[in-house]
């Protein structure tokens, strides 16, 4: 979610004012009774939850009073920071400075020393239409097509790739240019394999439903430690300080390399609103590359903002003519850092291609 810190309200817009009503000793008295019994001050008339603004676009927020009540004051929270003190029922928010995600408003009303909060949650996503990125085979190179790929890296020229399916997940690393297995590692049969990265002389591998890292020497293949997590484990990849892991939704997770620890989520948006499914992943140049489950299409984040800056679709590289019928979608991503070269793959397929993104 965005970080509160970094959430601005460029003006407030305040309009009609509260009607104050001047109440006696024994009217105030009896209101507090009244109130102490409801509790029922206001309610968000507008936005709904769910709603969605593009950022720079200014968020109408509109308060409804209940059963007559006027509050004393009203305080207005953005992710649980506080913005300002309302004096009227009506705000509105800029968005321009705010990060791409879920945007938690909340207002409490006081009343008498009585109060109550009224929130909804909406999404900002972004204004910047992703650019359309083409592609361009420059290699063709054998891939095993009875390898499920769930992740995909290139370390010191070899490439490592991580198989997933029941009984058949292993972790290995393959001759580039002829996809010979050099060495590999089985998992356990109650692992299904995922996502997997180089980092720091390690290979942290991602199982799917059994919320375990596995970690092992990058060089011996042995298993150095085991951690775990709470969701479930698609892509991960790494930024040279933090592991970054996808579960399948819009939020990129970055974790601790020592221990797992998350550190921070970012949401993932484009200008139609969240980018769900996001899969296997590659840091590239300051960038992160996902491949988008279920399609052909590769995602290209900003991991500062969670914006999709580009987008690629892949959809015919691998012919009709190479296809079997056994073929699953796109994915595994891998760049090799020093000839800056990036390869692609997908599930079941007998090919890997080197492709140029222009």
């Amino acid at each position: 979610m965005p970080n509160a810190t970094r959430i601005a309200v460029l003006f407030i817009t305040l309009i009609p004012t509260l009607v104050a009503c001047q109440r006696t000793g024994k009217q105030r008295s009896t209101t507090t009774n009244s109130h102490l019994q409801a509790t029922k001050l206001i309610r968000i008339e507008s936005p709904t939850s769910g709603h969605t603004v593009s950022q720079a676009e200014n968020i109408e927020l509109r308060l409804q009073t209940i059963n007559g009540a006027t509050p004393d004051s009203v305080v207005l929270h953005l992710n649980d920071q506080r913005i300002a003190t309302l004096n009227n029922l009506s705000a509105s928010i800029a968005t321009d400075t705010m990060h791409v995600g879920i945007l938690a408003i909340r207002a409490t009303a006081w009343l008498n020393g009585q109060r109550q909060s009224a929130s909804t949650n909406i999404h900002i996503k972004s204004n910047i239409k992703p650019k359309q990125l083409k592609y361009k085979v420059i290699n063709t190179l054998p891939h095993d097509p009875l390898a499920y790929t769930q992740g995909l890296f290139i370390h010191q020229g070899q490439l490592y790739e991580s198989t997933g399916q029941n009984g058949a997940s292993s972790l290995r690393r393959i001759e580039l240019t002829s996809g010979q297995v050099m060495q590999s590692v089985n998992l356990e049969t109650t692992h299904f394999g995922e996502g997997a990265t180089f980092h720091n002389g390690l290979i942290y591998q991602l199982t799917w439903t059994s919320g375990v890292c596995l970690v092992y020497n990058a060089e011996t293949f042995d298993r150095t430690a085991t951690y775990t997590y709470n969701t479930q484990g698609w892509g991960i990849t790494s930024n040279g300080s933090e592991l970054i892991m996808s579960d399948g939704s819009n939020v990129l997770r970055f974790m601790q390399p020592n221990g797992f620890a998350e550190l921070r989520r970012l949401e993932v948006y484009d200008n139609q609103g969240p980018v769900r499914m996001l899969n296997e992943l590659e840091y590239i140049d300051g960038l992160i590359y996902a491949n988008i489950y279920t399609t052909d299409h590769i995602a290209i984040i900003d991991p500062k903002t969670g914006v999709v800056v580009a987008q690629a679709d892949l959809s015919g590289i691998l012919p009709n003519s190479q296809r079997t019928g056994r073929e699953d979608v796109l994915n595994g991503i891998a760049y090799n850092t020093q000839t800056k070269q990036l390869f692609v793959t997908g599930k079941y397929w007998s090919k890997m291609f080197e492709i140029k993104l222009e």
